[in-house]
């Protein structure tokens, strides 16, 4: 299971007037806002993009200088793979360490929607275990069961970060994971696909 809310693409026009400097071709330039307050790429920008784009990293820096924002809710085995990618991203973690006592372990805590029913039946055991530690806890304070919790915990449980990435990123991540065994990734991959400008600058 993976949820991917609350998108914001940032610094477009700027990211493609820097594109520019190299041959001082500002006057080429023909994008605008439109009525919504988006950034339309025009004829002349978009071309120029997908140029830089085709012609290698080297080429296409502009590309790290369109930021992306999203906040994604996924497994805890999805973020170990996610965290590969340390170089241009920054997240912030819903607190596991400082939060995980406070609130009632349920099944939709947990990415189980590929597990068959026996295992969905030790899931359960887990959850009531879990659970009853939380309950210790917050009762006593005793860290052996804060501990507990935290060893037991198993690594589909979801956590939500916001982070923050650029194009560069993005590009390099889909074509990386675009046919990972994980769903998850495969889903993050076809999300890519709908961002603003993805198929001239990210997927192609």
């Amino acid at each position: 299971m993976i949820k991917l809310e609350r998108v914001d693409v940032m610094n477009l026009e700027n990211a493609i007037r820097g594109a520019r400097n190299p041959m001082n071709s500002w006057h080429r330039m023909d994008s605008e806002y439109n009525e919504a307050g988006e950034y339309i790429l025009g004829k002349n920008d978009l071309d120029l993009g997908q140029r830089l784009c085709k012609a290698g990293s080297d080429h296409r820096k502009f590309l790290r200088q369109i930021f992306l924002s999203v906040d994604i809710s996924a497994p805890m085995y999805w973020w170990k793979e996610y965290d590969t990618y340390k170089v241009g991203t920054i997240a912030n973690s819903t607190s596991t360490m400082h939060k995980i006592h406070s609130k009632v372990f349920e099944r939709e805590d947990f990415s189980c929607d590929h597990m068959d029913e026996s295992t969905l039946k030790v899931l359960d055991v887990i959850i009531e275990q879990l659970e009853a530690l939380r309950g210790n806890f917050n009762e006593t304070k005793d860290k052996v069961y804060w501990y507990s919790m935290i060893q037991l915990l198993p690594s589909s449980y979801n956590q939500m970060r916001t982070c923050t990435m650029t194009y560069e990123n993005l590009r390099n991540m889909y074509h990386a994971r675009k046919n990972h065994k994980l769903e998850e990734w495969r889903t993050f991959c076809k999300w890519v696909e709908t961002l603003p400008y993805a198929a001239e600058f990210l997927i192609d």
